[in-house]
């Protein structure tokens, strides 16, 4: 099943930058080959259920093997089976909806 997630991963207690925790999950979405799109607050995903909630993990384990000892992470995702549907997909859709560029 396909899968696209709205993903934020928060260590806690390494202080206030987080980019170079977020890189190293960045890494992980590419080294799977799954398509996103890079946020402020947060990366989105797509891809196969599967492989993405793997790659996750792999996230998540990654962040405690450097003795990070907790993780806040939101997850807020969506699956259609009416058609297929990519991120840019949802964006255009709401760029031509709102007349906006």
């Amino acid at each position: 099943m396909k899968v696209i997630v709205d993903l934020c991963i928060v260590p806690i207690g390494v202080g206030t930058s987080l980019s170079k925790y977020i890189s190293i999950c960045i890494e992980k979405i590419k080294k799977a080959e799954l398509k996103y799109i890079l946020c402020p607050n947060g990366t989105s995903i797509e891809g196969d259920w599967d492989k993405v909630f793997e790659v996750i993990k792999e996230c998540h384990q990654s962040l405690h093997d450097m003795k990070i000892p907790r993780i806040h992470t939101s997850i807020k995702l969506g699956t259609r089976t009416d058609k297929n549907q990519s991120l840019e997909d949802k964006i255009s859709s709401i760029i031509k909806s709102e007349n906006i560029s």
